[in-house]
C-alpha cells in the first residue's frame, strides 16, 4: 500500500523555487568570500584578487544565464539577465588575461556589470506582485548594485588600493543581501504547495 505523499508531484514551479535559494545563496556567499580576502589582502594581492573577480563574475554568470532560462522568467527578466550573464563573462576573461595592465578598466566593466545587474534585479522585482515574501529585499538589492556601479565607475580610482577596498566592501554587502534575499525566495518556496 503506498501512502498519499509518494503520489504527489512536484511541479515545475515548486521545483524552479527550491532550486532558486540555493544558487542566491552560493552567489552572496561566494561574493561575501571574495569581499572579505580582497580587504585582508588589498595591495600585494592584487592578482589574487584580480583571480577571484574573474572566477566571482564566472560563476555570477552562469548563475545568471541559468536564471535567464526558467520557465516562469518574463521576458525584461531574461533579456536583461542573458545580457548581464554575458557581460560577466566577457569581465572575467578580461580579468584573466590583463589583471596587472587593465586594472582600471576592470573597475569600470565591474561597475558596468553591476549596473546592468542592477537595472535587470529592479526590473524582475516590478514584474512581481506587490505582498510576495523577498520583493522588497530584491529592490533593495537591485539599488545596491546600482549604487555600487556608479560609485565604480563614477570614483575617481587613483589607486590600486582604493579599487579594491571599494569593491571588497560592495562585494560583502552585496553578499549578504543576496544570501538574506535567498532565505526570502526559500521561505517563500516552502509555502508553495508542491504542485504548483
Amino acid at each position: 500500500m503506498t501512502s498519499s505523499k509518494e503520489r504527489v508531484f512536484e511541479g515545475p514551479l515548486h521545483r524552479l523555487a527550491r532550486g532558486a535559494w540555493q544558487s542566491l545563496l552560493v552567489t552572496g556567499l561566494l561574493s561575501v568570500v571574495v569581499g572579505i580576502l580582497v580587504l585582508v589582502w588589498p595591495g600585494p594581492t592584487l592578482v589574487v584578487a584580480g583571480v577571484l573577480f574573474g572566477i566571482y563574475l564566472l560563476v555570477s554568470g552562469i548563475f545568471q544565464l541559468v536564471a535567464a532560462f526558467g520557465p516562469h522568467v518574463g521576458g525584461g527578466w531574461r533579456v536583461l539577465s542573458i545580457l548581464s550573464g554575458v557581460l560577466s563573462f566577457i569581465l572575467a576573461f578580461f580579468s584573466f588575461r590583463h589583471i596587472g595592465d587593465a586594472i582600471v578598466l576592470l573597475a569600470l566593466w565591474i561597475g558596468i556589470s553591476w549596473l546592468f545587474r542592477g537595472v535587470a534585479v529592479l526590473v524582475g522585482s516590478s514584474e512581481v506582485p506587490s505582498g510576495v515574501a523577498g520583493r522588497g529585499w530584491a529592490i533593495c538589492y537591485g539599488i545596491v548594485l546600482l549604487i555600487g556601479g556608479l560609485v565604480l565607475v563614477i570614483w575617481p580610482v587613483g589607486s590600486i588600493v582604493t579599487l579594491t577596498l571599494v569593491a571588497g566592501w560592495w562585494l560583502i554587502f552585496m553578499g549578504i543581501m543576496e544570501a538574506v534575499y535567498a532565505f526570502q525566495v526559500r521561505k517563500a518556496a516552502n509555502q508553495t504547495p508542491s504542485g504548483v
